[in-house]
C-alpha cells in the first residue's frame, strides 16, 4: 500500500482541520511520508485552493480529509440554554454571545459541490472522519483513482468501512487529539486505546491499518508497526512545526504543563474531542448545561475564542492534542521527519 502512494517511510501526518496547512503537508510528502490537509472547516472553493497549493508545492501523493458527520438535530431550547450558559464568559471579555447559532460546517455527505470537486481534482488519497459517504460518492472517487481511508474506533466501524469499499483503516485510539471519529457520538464508546485497536483490526479486519493516537516518536511508530499496522499517523507531533497554523497561545500551551492534562470534551464543538486543559475545559467541567449539537455548538465556541483573543486571552481556543502531548517537539516539518525516521531506524 505504501508503495502505491509513493511513500518511502510509514509516517502519515494527521489532517488537522484548521491547523494543517499545504506547506506542512508538502514538507511531509517531500520527506517520504504522507502529508494531509483537512477540508472539514472549509467549502469547495477553499478546498480547491488548498489542493492546488499542495500540488504547487509537491509532486507527491497527499491526503485530503473530509468530515462525514450526520446533520445536526436542531433543538432551539437546547441551543438557547447553551448560549445562556456561555453568556457570562462572553461578558468577561466585553462581548455578547450570538443571538442564534448556525450549522457552520456542511457534512461531506450533503455537500454536492465538495463531492464534485474531489472527483474532479482526484487527490491520490481521500479520507473520511465521523462516518462514511454513500456508495455513489465512494464509487465516483474510486473511479477517479482515489485511494480511500476511513477513521474507525471499533471493529464494528471497521466492518462497515470494509463493506463500503474503503481501502485503508485509520485506527483512532482514544488517546488521539482532536475529534473522536466515532460514527455515532451518542452511542456507547468502548474507548479502545491505539495499541489494542490496532492489533484488533490487524488480526480481525481484511484491510491495511494505520495506527493513530498518542504516537509521537520513532519508537512509537515502531510499536505500531510491530502490532501489524502498515504506518502510523501523527497529529500532535506536527502542531509545533512552524508550517502549522497553530497560533501563539496554542503553541505556548502545548509547551506548558497543560500538555500533561489533555481531556475529552464536547463543550468546544458539540462532539467528543481531546484537547489541552484550558480555561474553556475548566468552565465546561463545572457547567451542567449540555452543549448544542455538533457543529452548532462550535459556532458559539469559535465566537467565544475570538472575543477572548481580542483581549489577549488565548485560553478558549480549540487546542487539540493527544495524550502524547508532553513529547511534542517544536521544529520544522522536514527536520521532524528526519528525526522520526532516524528514531524509527534506531528502534529496529
Amino acid at each position: 500500500m505504501l508503495e502505491r502512494l509513493g511513500m518511502t517511510v510509514p509516517i502519515v501526518q494527521a489532517p488537522m482541520a484548521g491547523t494543517s496547512t499545504p506547506a506542512l503537508a508538502a514538507a511531509v510528502c517531500d520527506a517520504g511520508g504522507l502529508g494531509s490537509i483537512g477540508l472539514g472547516a472549509t467549502d469547495a472553493a477553499g478546498a480547491a485552493a488548498m489542493i492546488d497549493e499542495v500540488r504547487g508545492r509537491t509532486a507527491r501523493a497527499f491526503n485530503v480529509n473530509v468530515f462525514v458527520h450526520r446533520a445536526p438535530m436542531r433543538d432551539a431550547a437546547r441551543e438557547a440554554a447553551w448560549i445562556g450558559a456561555m453568556a457570562p464568559l462572553f461578558a468577561t471579555y466585553g462581548a455578547t454571545p450570538p443571538a442564534a447559532l448556525r450549522t457552520i460546517y456542511t457534512s461531506f455527505a450533503d455537500d454536492r459541490a465538495m463531492q464534485a470537486l474531489l472527483v474532479d481534482r482526484a487527490p491520490r488519497v481521500v479520507s473520511f472522519h465521523f462516518g462514511l459517504p454513500d456508495a455513489n460518492v465512494t464509487g465516483a472517487l474510486r473511479a477517479a483513482g482515489c485511494v480511500l481511508f476511513a477513521s474507525v474506533t471499533s471493529l464494528d466501524e471497521a466492518r462497515a468501512a470494509e463493506q463500503a469499499g474503503i481501502d485503508v483503516l485509520v485506527a483512532q485510539g482514544v488517546e488521539a487529539g482532536g475529534h473522536r471519529g466515532v460514527f455515532d457520538p451518542d452511542a456507547p464508546d468502548d474507548a479502545l486505546g491505539t495499541m489494542a485497536l490496532t492489533r484488533l483490526l490487524a488480526v480481525r479486519s481484511g484491510l491495511p491499518v494505520i495506527a493513530a493516537g498518542g504516537i509521537m516518536d520513532g519508537r512509537g511508530i515502531r510499536a505500531a508497526l510491530d502490532l501489524g499496522a502498515v504506518a502510523a499517523q501523527l497529529g500532535t507531533a506536527f502542531v509545533g512545526c512552524p508550517e502549522s497554523s497553530a497560533d501563539a497561545a496554542y503553541r505556548a500551551a502545548l509547551a506548558s504543563e497543560a500538555a500533561r492534562h489533555t481531556m475529552m470534551t464536547r463543550a468546544i464543538s458539540g462532539r467528543p474531542a481531546r484537547c489541552l486543559a484550558n480555561l474553556f475545559t475548566a468552565w465546561a467541567a463545572e457547567t451542567a448545561v449540555p452543549p448544542a449539537a455538533y457543529p452548532v455548538a462550535y459556532d458559539a465556541g469559535k465566537a467565544l475564542a475570538q472575543a477572548a483573543r481580542a483581549t489577549g486571552e488565548g485560553g478558549y481556543g480549540a487546542q487539540w492534542a493527544g495524550q502524547g502531548a508532553p513529547l511534542a517537539r517544536a521544529m520544522p516539518a522536514a527536520e521532524l521527519m528526519r528525526t522520526l525516521i532516524a528514531e524509527l531506524a534506531a528502534a529496529g
